[in-house]
């Protein structure tokens, strides 16, 4: 774990990545970058757990076999599987691995995640990204003006 941590300021859009492979890291936070995010990265299962306990991050970038030879042992995929939505609710969740066919619904909804990427299109990643943080605005839009509103109204009394 790093013991430095960066700075997220107001106006910073923070993103959190967690792969074992080198080359998929480098492309995704590349990826992110050119978007605009401010990346950091986790090395392992607790750096996650550590780092996403303390900032609320927008985009999260999982991959599959992160920290693990097989998808069931990756604590932070099963962590993030049974944390409660108000928890999580802040972040879109993308899970990248080699079994997936890019952007499948059911698939994403089988593995608590907002989208699932194959790693063949990874190329594709940037748009990917903003595909599905554009998605889950979308979803969860009614529910935020609604949470606004009635933050805003109990702060006027």
């Amino acid at each position: 774990m790093t013991d430095t941590f960066d700075f997220v300021g107001s106006n910073d859009k923070p993103a959190l990545i967690a792969f074992s492979t080198p080359e998929l890291l480098d492309s995704t936070k590349v990826a992110l970058q050119e978007l605009g995010y401010k990346v950091h990265t986790a090395a392992t299962h607790s750096d996650f757990s550590t780092r996403f306990s303390q900032v609320r991050y927008e985009v999260i970038v999982l991959e599959e076999l992160f920290g693990a030879n097989v998808p069931e042992e990756n604590l932070t995929l099963r962590a993030l599987q049974q944390m409660p939505m108000n928890q999580r609710r802040h972040a879109t969740v993308l899970l990248v691995g080699n079994n997936f066919q890019t952007f499948t619904p059911m698939e994403a909804f089988q593995h608590s995640v907002h989208a699932v990427v194959n790693t063949s299109e990874l190329f594709l990643l940037k748009q990917l990204i903003e595909k599905a943080v554009s998605d889950n605005n979308n979803f969860l839009h009614n529910f935020r003006e609604v949470q606004h509103r009635v933050f805003t109204s109990g702060t006027q009394n």
